[in-house]
């Protein structure tokens, strides 16, 4: 096994938003050390005059070194596929991530800690600090809080460590923390399978039930997450998990189309969110008893085609007041205002007196079914394009009459000639208040998503 033994100096105290000042990595295995990077950082902060006081870095020793970006790339070369190892390894470790964070790079290695393994493998000792434990046991420490010095003093710790674990049950159990969560049912090879990319995964138990259905940018990587954490109930669903599928779809909004699909298809034990099925408010219609035309706010199935819907009551209440303004309606027949009274008080002047009785409900009905058609009329028919499972195909979504249909894949040779083609390929969906809420998030956050007008005879 590969290790790399890991020692910062930072321009600050504590973790959030620390800054490296200095890193000194060491890269062994359970004999020999094989490789070794020591190099300032340019912090691109202030340091402090205390912290200079504690390591000797100061701004004019960093002011000429690399920043850390010229160093990640050394940095992930050298500690590629080791164990990462650290006095107090939560904080070597979490600067580190966060520095590649800054980056936009998600950086990942299994950890070992030598003061749990000391209090472990030399119990008894009253300080576990690197010089405590330093001057006890012999090891020279020289340079301290400068990261080569603590770096070379850790590696000597860290192999006196090993050399007293001899059968290993020590660096095993603590190797194999994260790892306790996944039920010896699951084929190893079944993992090995799981595709880094977009796509849908399925927990199944021993007699192929769906406990649990989750979308994914990385499938392999958020299904190993769910056995590394170790919350009860994730660990309850993990070890009743036998099996593991999955489907690709190319991009994050068909996973989260086919997410929500299936957790109304299966019901799964574990899934919580989007189990209850939400109705959308929409604007409705009716005769009311004077004989005028009355609009209305109300909660229905969002496979109603009577009316347009909205996530939001809000955004029906402020439609409503749109349709007062154009079709000069009255904000009392519009849904806007409760009880008889007329809408004198109301903050529209548009209102031709239909409540106080001075306009005919005939002449006001012409202009509420006008506003009827309007709300019917602007209904879309549009696709939205994205990235397909491969690079010859493209995957759509399709929504008719305001209405989500499905989602498809076609090759990108193919030639499309408008709604019908697309149909062609559609893979057919429920319409549902979550499905709805996932189309207008993905269009509302990507403002460069490619959203195609499809009428029925035009092409894409």
């Amino acid at each position: 096994m590969e290790y790399v033994v890991v020692d910062i100096e930072t321009a600050g105290k504590g973790i959030r938003n620390n800054r490296i000042t200095e890193i000194c990595i060491v890269r062994m295995n359970e004999e020999v050390v094989t490789d070794k990077f020591v190099s300032l950082v340019n912090p691109q902060v202030r340091i402090p005059e205390f912290i200079t006081e504690l390591t000797g870095i100061d701004n004019d020793m960093v002011r000429t070194a690399p920043p850390f970006e010229e160093i990640a790339a050394k940095i992930i070369d050298i500690t590629h596929d080791a164990v990462f190892v650290a006095h107090n390894v939560t904080f070597d470790y979490t600067v580190l991530k966060s520095e590649f964070r800054f980056l936009g790079y998600k950086f990942h290695r299994q950890k070992l800690c030598t003061v749990k393994l000391a209090k472990q493998l030399i119990p008894g000792k009253l300080s576990y600090s690197l010089g405590r434990l330093c001057a006890t046991l012999g090891i020279p420490l020289i340079n301290r809080h400068r990261a080569e010095g603590d770096t070379d003093a850790t590696v000597i710790l860290f192999q006196r460590l090993l050399s007293l674990d001899d059968d290993g049950i020590v660096f095993d159990s603590f190797l194999k923390a994260r790892k306790t969560a996944l039920s010896l049912n699951i084929d190893r090879e079944i993992l090995g399978r799981l595709p880094q990319r977009p796509g849908v995964y399925y927990f199944k138990d021993s007699k192929g039930k769906i406990l649990y259905v989750g979308k994914a940018l990385r499938i392999k990587e958020r299904v190993l997450s769910h056995f590394y954490d170790k919350r009860s109930k994730e660990y309850e669903m993990c070890q009743a998990t036998q099996a593991i599928d999955f489907i690709e779809t190319g991009n994050e909004l068909i996973a989260l189309l086919l997410e929500a699909d299936e957790i109304q298809n299966h019901f799964p034990k574990y899934n919580i969110a989007q189990k209850k099925l939400r109705a959308p408010y929409t604007i409705i219609h009716y005769i009311n008893r004077k004989g005028i035309i009355q609009f209305a706010i109300d909660r229905k199935s969002a496979t109603d085609l009577g009316a347009i819907s909205y996530f939001k009551r809000e955004e029906a209440v402020s439609k409503l007041k749109n349709i007062c303004e154009e079709f000069t309606l009255c904000p009392r027949f519009a849904g806007l205002r409760r009880g008889d009274e007329c809408c004198s008080n109301y903050d529209f002047k548009g209102c031709n007196k239909v409540c106080e009785g001075r306009e005919s409900a005939a002449i006001y009905n012409i202009r509420a079914k006008r506003a009827i058609s309007e709300l019917y009329k602007k209904r879309d028919n549009y696709a939205i394009v994205c990235k397909g499972r491969t690079v010859n195909e493209h995957g759509f979504v399709l929504v008719r009459n305001g209405v989500y249909q499905g989602f498809g894949f076609f090759d990108k040779e193919e030639s499309i000639i408008g709604m019908i083609d697309l149909e062609t390929f559609l893979s057919t969906k429920k319409n549902t208040y979550h499905t709805m809420s996932i189309i207008a998030s993905h269009l509302n956050t990507n403002k460069t998503a490619v959203k195609i007008m499809v009428p029925e005879d035009m092409s894409v």
